[in-house]
């Protein structure tokens, strides 16, 4: 069984300045195709409008998969709150060889909207605004061969770029304030945190009910292992203290990888791991290999016609392989 996660980074019929939609499908599909995967979690992925019809679609995401297996495969995806199907931008899509027997999004389950009061907005606020997720997460119980159920979830945290501050912005990416662009930054570390954590007491009620529970956590965190939110997430008995709540850590499956080979994003020539794939004690038993293509990795940073007409993903996916277990009957 193979498991692997991409950040597709908005894919969409309308593309970057200079690079057709045909450019990027075959930038894309090659590299999907070579994954082989049988779970495969995609981000970024945006939805179209349909002309006369009320709902949008993830009609990039159709064209990318023609003409492979994933066209047929069972899929589910984030949708949009207002009932018209997929929203605008940054879908997550998981798309399974193996039956989806549910579908459901992760939003503030454990976790409520967090109330605090912003210090540099202009007009300051006279009562304490909401600190709200970006995106839900995505799970999908998956129906394994063995009989077994697998739950898998598409994350896609907030990413480490300063969150809005009223009356602080002269321009999308031009700030008034040193004060504001530090508050926006904050904001948005809690973001990313809260959500790692809303995902983290979701994992640990499943694990109550079954300690023996096949669980991945696979998708872009925006964060090393090192950070806040990947802490959360593992939850390493050697931070807590406590052995016995071990049983219930997520295993980090890049940890087996070289350093110097472990990186899924370039910038300014720093090479950083911010998409991961964490498994619960029973499938990380299971666990064979991770592989990260990253060989042909572009540094979104650089100068030049070679970024500015980049038709890939600076994103590098993940692909884990596991051991199957044989059907209930089968010999």
């Amino acid at each position: 069984m193979k498991l692997a996660t991409f950040n597709l980074e908005n894919l969409d019929l309308v593309t970057r300045k200079g690079v057709t939609f045909g450019e990027r499908i075959n930038a894309l599909r090659p590299i999907l195709v070579e994954l082989g995967a049988d779970i495969l979690c995609v981000q970024e992925v945006n939805g179209q409008k349909v002309r006369g019809e009320p709902r949008r679609e993830l009609r990039a995401l159709e064209l990318l998969l023609e003409g492979t297996p994933y066209a047929s495969w069972d899929r589910c995806s984030t949708l949009s709150p207002t009932g018209r199907g997929v929203v605008e931008a940054h879908n997550l899509v998981i798309v399974s060889r193996y039956p989806i027997a549910a579908a459901r999004e992760l939003m503030h389950k454990h976790v409520p909207p967090i109330g605090y009061t912003p210090v540099t907005a202009r007009p300051l606020p006279t009562e304490p605004q909401y600190i709200r997720f970006d995106r839900p997460v995505l799970c999908a119980e998956l129906t394994l061969p063995s009989g077994e159920r697998l739950t898998v979830f598409n994350a896609h945290l907030r990413a480490a770029l300063a969150s809005p501050v009223t009356g602080q912005k002269r321009s999308a990416k031009v700030w008034n304030s040193l004060g504001g662009w530090a508050e926006g930054l904050f904001v948005s570390a809690i973001k990313r945190a809260a959500q790692a954590l809303d995902l983290r007491l979701e994992v640990d009620s499943i694990l109550g009910m079954d300690p023996d529970a096949l669980i991945a956590i696979a998708g872009d965190m925006n964060s090393e292992t090192v950070e806040m939110p990947s802490r959360i997430l593992m939850g390493a008995s050697e931070e807590t203290g406590n052995l016995m709540l071990q049983k219930n850590s997520l295993i980090c499956l890049e940890e087996g990888i070289p350093t110097d080979r472990r990186y899924t994003v370039l910038y300014n020539g720093r090479r950083q791991m911010l998409d991961h794939i964490f498994v619960s004690d029973a499938l990380g038993k299971r666990a064979l290999n991770l592989k990260i293509l990253n060989a042909e990795l572009v540094d979104e940073s650089s100068p030049g016609t070679a970024v500015k007409y980049f038709s890939g993903s600076f994103h590098a996916p993940l692909i884990a392989e596991f051991s199957e277990v044989q059907a209930k009957g089968n010999v």
